[in-house]
């Protein structure tokens, strides 16, 4: 492994350089060389940051045995000093030690900053390049200026690889590198790299402009400089091995959008449909400053998020009428003849949840927020025929959107005794790292429906107090997957991978709160349930007044029910047979009823004559007459029953309780006399 680039060509050593170089750190050997095992199969290519070590020498010894068994590795040995950014306290001298030593160690390049090569002598840099590839660095970390003057200092050294790293500190300076290695790419081997949140563009399009690699971290967390990518997500989220010239270029636009899921949501979904694109991050607060990235790279469209989302209004060639109405739009195209389009998808992502649990149409709607997504929802639920009211920190805001959406401004001293169909949150209040974590009281949310548009976490202050007060709820996750989905369709023509969205949406989410230190937030003390003293109170008399109704007040319906119940029960009937006076006036009734259908004057006298000697014959015929005999009952007591149950209360003045019930019957007869 000694000297091996002294045996393979230039050509060679570079076939084995990927577009990713992963940076290997650790506070010790043994953690290093650890986070080096995981990655050799995922990405052979890496730099050992010998600086994060309290003795690098000690440690090559190790890092040699770990070559030699790995032969698939091709190594970057760096060990930058403290006035570089680096870690290293060491004089220039003692770095061109550590560095001679790592290349005996089987490390095929070193990493040496241009203050270095400048100070010490230059037989020391050309005893380098003897044994191992030079790349030669420069970091700016203030700006991304002077580049050209910067490369031809660098030039004189001779090395194998320039390396100019700088600090974006707005869109327009990706621009800039990008247009640098555009020019250099030609004339030698170039890597270009803007560190910062809003340098990310240049780490993943540099190697389509000309940069020989990029460098990311082993993992999140574990970064060297500030905006370094994961190595695993550059390859899986960002497919970078696969951006190309002809690959077209999208992203989310605002600030912050660090912690965005978009360009996963995004990239996922242009993977699985085959579409070959990538989605960036395009950290920005100034509309002119993300006009100009959009013209320059050129992008094919963009997703806007705060505080931009009405400030592109004015700057766009044409709206859809939604966008036009609510006065802030979410997602731009470029066209053909590049003039931008604009859109609105926020409101799909709102209302298409909500009409999926509710009807809109005069329910009662709280939002929260006069900023561009509490517009969206406003005006699109208004659409919906629903009674809108606004709630806002700023309350000449919140009276200014409720004049223009023609919906109602409400107080917060007033939310105690508010009852709503639908709360939505559309504010930054609960998203994680935002300082405030909730606004509501748990008295106050009071609804049967809470909608939180924060995504991360799913599980908002807000959320876990709807829960607690037992309302329905909707996470902003399904709110964020809704609205990027028609984003896609619409600058793709394809329908969206919307399930697949989701599911890497939520795994997302969950890795982050499992990875998140415990959270300080306390719930504040939950409000006592209202009290359920009347409803115990109505169940318990219920059932006493349940069987007075039941006997005095018999519809026909009831009585047919009643009279199966007794068909299927021929004991009780026999029993009911026994009693001969009853029993005998009974059977006379129910013939009468026959003959008033087909022979009223023969039915009274021939038909109780049999019954009587057989009383276990009639005992079957009566559970089929009884039905009948019972109609009869109902209907004859308003004209022939008063003769009848006369003798009957003279016969049984004993029985008393017995007379009573017929009486009851007399009484409910009498109306129907008259």
């Amino acid at each position: 492994m000694n000297n091996l680039t002294q045996a393979l060509p230039p050509q060679v050593l570079r076939a084995r350089l990927g577009r990713i170089c992963v940076a290997i750190t650790g506070e010790t050997i043994q953690e290093m060389l650890a986070t080096a095992e995981l990655q050799v199969k995922e990405n052979p290519f890496m730099e050992f940051r010998l600086d994060y070590l309290d003795n690098p020498l000690a440690a090559l010894p190790k890092v040699k045995k770990f070559l030699s068994e790995n032969s698939v590795v091709t190594a970057v040995a760096t060990c930058r000093r403290t006035q570089n950014g680096g870690r290293f306290k060491g004089t220039p001298a003692a770095q061109v030690e550590v560095l001679h030593k790592a290349v005996e160690a089987g490390c095929q390049l070193v990493d040496i900053e241009l203050e270095t090569a400048v100070t010490v002598k230059k037989p020391e840099i050309d005893s380098l390049r003897q044994s191992a590839a030079v790349i030669l660095s420069h970091h700016d970390y203030e700006k991304t200026d002077g580049l050209d003057a910067i490369y031809e200092r660098m030039r004189k050294f001779q090395p194998d690889f320039y390396k100019l790293v700088s600090t974006a500190r707005n869109l327009s300076d990706n621009v800039t590198m990008i247009r640098f290695l555009e020019r250099t790419r030609n004339e030698a081997s170039v890597i270009g790299i803007c560190m910062g949140d809003e340098g990310i563009i240049s780490r993943v399009l540099g190697v389509r402009a000309g940069s020989e690699f990029t460098f990311a971290s082993a993992s999140v967390g574990a970064e060297t400089a500030q905006g370094q990518i994961a190595g695993r997500t550059l390859r899986e989220t960002y497919r970078i091995d696969l951006v190309e010239p002809g690959t077209k270029v999208y992203g989310v636009a605002g600030n912050p959008v660090k912690q965005s899921l978009s360009p996963l949501m995004m990239n996922v979904a242009f993977r699985r449909e085959t579409v070959n694109a990538v989605y960036l991050q395009l950290q920005t607060s100034r509309v002119k400053d993300l006009l100009g990235l959009v013209k320059e790279i050129p992008m094919q469209g963009f997703s806007v998020t705060m505080p931009l989302k009405q400030d592109i209004i004015k700057h766009l060639e044409r709206t859809d009428p939604l966008s036009e109405k609510v006065g802030a739009c979410n997602m731009v195209v470029r066209l053909p003849d590049s003039k931008l389009f604009g859109y609105n998808t926020d409101v799909t992502g709102i209302v298409q949840p909500l009409e999926h649990r509710i009807s809109l149409r005069n329910a009662k709607v709280l939002v929260l927020g006069a900023g561009g997504a509490a517009r969206a929802a406003v005006f699109g639920i208004k659409d919906r025929g629903a009674d809108v009211y606004i709630l806002n920190r700023d309350a000449e805001e919140g009276q200014k959107l409720a004049r223009e959406a023609k919906a109602k401004a409400f107080r917060k001293e007033n939310l105690s005794k508010a009852q709503w169909d639908v709360i939505v949150n559309a504010t930054p209040v609960g998203m994680t790292g935002h300082k405030q974590q909730y606004w509501l009281e748990p008295n106050e949310v009071n609804a049967r429906i809470v909608f939180d548009m924060v995504y991360d976490p799913v599980e908002t202050p807000l959320i876990q107090m709807a829960r607690l007060r037992g309302c329905q709820v909707i996470t902003g996750a399904e709110m964020f997957v809704y609205q990027g989905a028609e984003q896609f369709q619409i600058w793709t023509g394809k329908p969206a991978p919307r399930d697949e969205m989701m599911r890497v949406v939520m795994h997302a989410v969950q890795q982050r709160t499992a990875a998140a230190p415990p959270s300080t937030f306390k719930m504040p003390p939950m409000p006592p349930p209202p009290p359920p003293a009347p409803k115990p109170a109505a169940a318990s008399r219920k059932p006493e007044p349940e069987p007075e109704k039941v006997q005095p007040r018999k519809p026909e319906i009831a009585v047919k029910l009643a009279a199966k119940a007794e068909a299927s029960k021929p004991v009780a009937k026999k029993q009911a047979v026994v009693a001969a006076a009853p029993v005998k006036k009974l059977a006379v009734k129910a013939v009468p009823k026959k003959a008033e259908v087909k022979k009223p004057a023969k039915a009274p006298a021939k038909k109780p004559v049999p019954k009587k000697p057989a009383p276990k014959k009639p005992a079957k015929k009566i559970p089929a007459k009884k039905p009948v005999a019972k109609k009869a009952a109902t209907k004859k007591p308003a004209a022939k029953k008063a003769p009848a149950k006369k003798p009957t209360a003279k016969k049984t003045p004993a029985k008393k309780p017995v007379t009573k019930k017929p009486a009851a019957k007399k009484a409910a007869g009498k109306p129907k006399r008259r």
